[in-house]
């Protein structure tokens, strides 16, 4: 039926439509962030809805991808932040190890490549894997499954 209306739809608001659901997924994650106290944001979160918006395809949208990424991404860098601390060479290995680990467990999602720089630049405890990080992934997650339900896209392509 959607496929129906979208011919009818103008290119442009087609083209704006990820953009929407980028929109909710991070307006959702502030306000429950909010509300119970936490956060459920970090920057890369802005990168992952790009893919998980607008490539939900890709298999680095997936949710396998997308919260595995996060997770071990963010892993390594507490990691390295508690047994070397913050040096250049440090940072570096931390990058290059979540990458290398994201390509061992088939969970690559580039925006996580980020991950171990923001924990170690800012000294993040051991919590911030959960919030944000692993409660933050799962819900765009959540609000992805449900925006492209809504627009009749396949997502996710598979779950694991």
């Amino acid at each position: 039926m959607f496929t129906r209306l979208r011919l009818q739809l103008s290119p442009m608001f087609i083209k704006l439509l990820p953009g929407i659901g980028g929109f909710i997924a991070i307006l959702l994650c502030s306000l429950l962030g909010d509300l119970a106290r936490t956060s459920l944001l970090m920057a890369p979160f802005g990168a992952s809805c790009v893919i998980a918006f607008a490539l939900p395809q890709s298999p680095l949208a997936q949710p396998r991808s997308l919260i595995g990424g996060h997770v071990l991404s963010t892993l390594v860098g507490l990691c390295a932040l508690t047994a070397f601390g913050v040096h250049a060479w440090s940072l570096a290995l931390a990058v290059g190890a979540a990458i290398t680990l994201m390509q061992l467990t088939r969970t690559l999602h580039p925006p996580a490549g980020a991950d171990p720089l923001l924990v170690m630049l800012t000294g993040a405890g051991w919590s911030f894997l959960l919030t944000p990080v692993l409660l933050g992934a799962a819900l765009i997650v959540l609000v992805a499954c449900g925006y492209h339900r809504a627009t009749k896209a396949h997502y996710p392509t598979k779950w694991w």
